[in-house]
Protein backbone atom coordinates (compact mmCIF):
# COMPACT_ATOMS: atom_id res chain seq x y z
CA UNK A 1 0.00 0.00 0.00
CA UNK A 2 1.32 3.53 -0.84
CA UNK A 3 2.51 5.42 1.72
CA UNK A 4 -0.30 8.18 1.64
CA UNK A 5 -2.33 6.03 2.25
CA UNK A 6 -0.93 4.62 4.87
CA UNK A 7 -0.68 7.79 6.54
CA UNK A 8 -4.21 8.19 6.13
CA UNK A 9 -4.88 5.66 8.39
CA UNK A 10 -2.33 6.69 10.67
CA UNK A 11 -4.29 10.05 10.64
CA UNK A 12 -8.16 8.05 10.75
CA UNK A 13 -6.67 5.51 13.26
CA UNK A 14 -5.31 8.57 15.60
CA UNK A 15 -8.72 10.42 15.65
CA UNK A 16 -10.28 6.90 16.82
CA UNK A 17 -7.88 6.65 19.84
CA UNK A 18 -10.64 7.09 22.31
CA UNK A 19 -12.22 3.66 20.97
CA UNK A 20 -11.22 0.50 22.34
CA UNK A 21 -8.71 -0.82 19.91
CA UNK A 22 -10.44 -4.08 18.59
CA UNK A 23 -13.21 -1.28 17.43
CA UNK A 24 -10.25 1.00 16.12
CA UNK A 25 -8.68 -2.12 14.25
CA UNK A 26 -12.15 -3.15 12.58
CA UNK A 27 -13.00 0.37 11.53
CA UNK A 28 -9.20 1.08 9.89
CA UNK A 29 -9.71 -2.84 8.18
CA UNK A 30 -12.66 -1.92 6.73
CA UNK A 31 -11.28 1.75 5.15
CA UNK A 32 -8.18 -0.39 4.23
CA UNK A 33 -10.13 -2.91 2.62
CA UNK A 34 -12.29 -0.24 0.66
CA UNK A 35 -8.92 1.68 -0.35
CA UNK A 36 -7.69 -1.69 -1.80
CA UNK A 37 -10.95 -1.99 -3.81
CA UNK A 38 -10.72 1.31 -4.84
CA UNK A 39 -7.21 0.86 -6.63
CA UNK A 40 -8.26 -2.21 -8.12
CA UNK A 41 -11.07 -0.27 -10.21
CA UNK A 42 -8.36 1.91 -11.63
CA UNK A 43 -8.51 4.66 -9.00
CA UNK A 44 -4.98 6.50 -8.47
CA UNK A 45 -3.89 6.40 -4.53
CA UNK A 46 -4.73 10.40 -4.52
CA UNK A 47 -8.35 9.82 -5.81
CA UNK A 48 -8.88 7.17 -3.36
CA UNK A 49 -7.90 9.72 -0.75
CA UNK A 50 -9.89 12.41 -2.40
CA UNK A 51 -12.93 9.94 -2.23
CA UNK A 52 -12.99 9.13 1.04
CA UNK A 53 -12.39 12.83 2.37
CA UNK A 54 -10.74 14.32 5.14
CA UNK A 55 -9.39 11.35 7.60
CA UNK A 56 -11.08 13.20 10.73
CA UNK A 57 -14.54 13.74 9.21
CA UNK A 58 -14.42 9.99 8.28
CA UNK A 59 -13.55 9.10 11.88
CA UNK A 60 -16.28 11.37 13.23
CA UNK A 61 -18.48 9.49 10.53
CA UNK A 62 -17.64 6.86 12.17
CA UNK A 63 -18.19 7.46 15.69
CA UNK A 64 -21.37 9.08 14.76
CA UNK A 65 -22.49 5.45 13.36
CA UNK A 66 -21.49 3.99 16.41
CA UNK A 67 -22.78 6.52 19.10
CA UNK A 68 -26.34 5.92 16.96
CA UNK A 69 -26.74 2.69 16.55
CA UNK A 70 -27.51 0.74 20.13
CA UNK A 71 -29.37 3.39 22.45
CA UNK A 72 -28.66 1.13 25.16
CA UNK A 73 -25.92 2.36 27.45
CA UNK A 74 -22.48 0.76 27.55
CA UNK A 75 -19.28 2.05 28.07
CA UNK A 76 -18.03 1.91 24.84
CA UNK A 77 -20.74 4.39 23.86
CA UNK A 78 -19.60 6.44 25.98
CA UNK A 79 -16.14 6.28 25.02
CA UNK A 80 -17.17 6.82 21.34
CA UNK A 81 -19.18 9.55 22.50
CA UNK A 82 -15.97 11.19 23.80
CA UNK A 83 -14.29 10.22 21.03
CA UNK A 84 -16.90 12.12 19.07
CA UNK A 85 -17.12 15.47 20.52
CA UNK A 86 -13.66 15.74 20.84
CA UNK A 87 -13.33 15.67 17.04
CA UNK A 88 -16.15 17.32 16.57
CA UNK A 89 -15.79 20.61 19.13
CA UNK A 90 -14.18 22.58 16.97
CA UNK A 91 -17.71 23.46 15.37
CA UNK A 92 -20.11 23.89 18.01
CA UNK A 93 -17.93 26.14 19.89
CA UNK A 94 -16.17 27.99 17.24
CA UNK A 95 -16.75 27.59 13.62
CA UNK A 96 -20.67 27.44 12.96
CA UNK A 97 -21.50 30.19 15.77
CA UNK A 98 -18.52 32.43 14.00
CA UNK A 99 -19.90 32.11 10.93
CA UNK A 100 -23.65 32.31 11.31
CA UNK A 101 -22.67 35.97 13.17
CA UNK A 102 -19.92 37.16 10.09
CA UNK A 103 -21.99 36.31 7.34
CA UNK A 104 -24.79 38.48 7.96
CA UNK A 105 -22.95 41.46 9.62
CA UNK A 106 -20.64 41.37 7.00
CA UNK A 107 -23.51 41.47 4.53
CA UNK A 108 -25.31 44.20 5.75
CA UNK A 109 -22.02 46.25 6.47
CA UNK A 110 -21.70 45.95 2.63
CA UNK A 111 -25.30 47.34 1.95
CA UNK A 112 -24.78 49.85 4.40
CA UNK A 113 -21.33 51.03 3.54
CA UNK A 114 -22.52 52.64 -0.27
CA UNK A 115 -25.68 54.10 1.31
CA UNK A 116 -24.28 55.93 3.61
CA UNK A 117 -21.91 57.13 1.08
CA UNK A 118 -24.05 58.25 -1.04
CA UNK A 119 -26.00 59.75 1.39
CA UNK A 120 -22.84 62.00 2.25
CA UNK A 121 -22.61 62.74 -1.27
CA UNK A 122 -26.05 63.85 -1.88
CA UNK A 123 -26.26 66.21 1.25
CA UNK A 124 -23.23 67.82 0.08
CA UNK A 125 -24.35 68.06 -3.31
CA UNK A 126 -27.38 69.69 -2.43
CA UNK A 127 -26.25 71.11 0.56
CA UNK A 128 -29.54 69.82 2.81
CA UNK A 129 -27.36 69.99 5.54
CA UNK A 130 -28.68 66.47 7.34
CA UNK A 131 -28.09 65.99 10.76
CA UNK A 132 -25.41 63.38 11.74
CA UNK A 133 -24.00 63.57 7.95
CA UNK A 134 -21.01 65.44 9.21
CA UNK A 135 -20.07 61.60 11.11
CA UNK A 136 -20.07 59.95 7.84
CA UNK A 137 -16.52 59.42 5.65
CA UNK A 138 -13.25 57.89 6.30
CA UNK A 139 -10.54 59.49 8.18
CA UNK A 140 -8.39 61.60 5.74
CA UNK A 141 -10.60 61.65 3.29
CA UNK A 142 -12.38 64.97 2.56
CA UNK A 143 -14.18 64.91 -0.76
CA UNK A 144 -17.40 63.27 -1.05
CA UNK A 145 -16.90 61.75 -4.10
CA UNK A 146 -13.98 59.35 -3.25
CA UNK A 147 -15.53 59.07 -0.05
CA UNK A 148 -18.57 57.53 -1.84
CA UNK A 149 -16.32 55.49 -4.67
CA UNK A 150 -14.08 53.96 -1.58
CA UNK A 151 -17.57 53.13 0.14
CA UNK A 152 -18.55 51.50 -2.71
CA UNK A 153 -16.05 49.12 -3.04
CA UNK A 154 -15.55 48.68 0.90
CA UNK A 155 -19.61 47.41 0.81
CA UNK A 156 -18.52 45.05 -2.53
CA UNK A 157 -16.06 43.62 -0.46
CA UNK A 158 -17.69 43.35 2.60
CA UNK A 159 -20.63 41.61 0.82
CA UNK A 160 -18.44 39.64 -0.92
CA UNK A 161 -16.72 38.19 2.70
CA UNK A 162 -20.26 37.96 4.25
CA UNK A 163 -21.68 35.69 1.07
CA UNK A 164 -18.38 33.70 1.23
CA UNK A 165 -18.81 32.85 4.92
CA UNK A 166 -22.55 32.14 4.25
CA UNK A 167 -21.48 29.63 1.47
CA UNK A 168 -18.78 28.08 4.26
CA UNK A 169 -21.41 27.95 6.93
CA UNK A 170 -23.81 25.76 4.27
CA UNK A 171 -20.21 23.77 2.80
CA UNK A 172 -19.29 23.09 6.74
CA UNK A 173 -22.81 21.64 7.79
CA UNK A 174 -23.09 19.56 4.49
CA UNK A 175 -19.85 18.10 5.37
CA UNK A 176 -20.58 17.69 9.19
CA UNK A 177 -23.87 16.10 8.72
CA UNK A 178 -22.66 13.52 6.46
CA UNK A 179 -22.81 9.63 8.43
CA UNK A 180 -20.47 6.71 7.52
CA UNK A 181 -23.20 5.11 4.57
CA UNK A 182 -22.56 8.74 2.68
CA UNK A 183 -19.25 8.22 2.19
CA UNK A 184 -20.23 4.72 0.24
CA UNK A 185 -18.18 2.79 2.76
Amino acid sequence: MEKCLEAYLEKVEKCLKPLPGSERVDIVKEIKSEMLELQAEGKTAEEVVARLGKPGELAKAYLGGLITKDTSFSWKKVLALCAYYSVAWLSGLFVIPVLIICAPAFMLCGILAPLLGAVKLVDTVLRLGLPGVQYIGITGVSSPVLVFVLSAVFGVALFLAGYGCWRLLVLYIKRMGRVKTGLSL
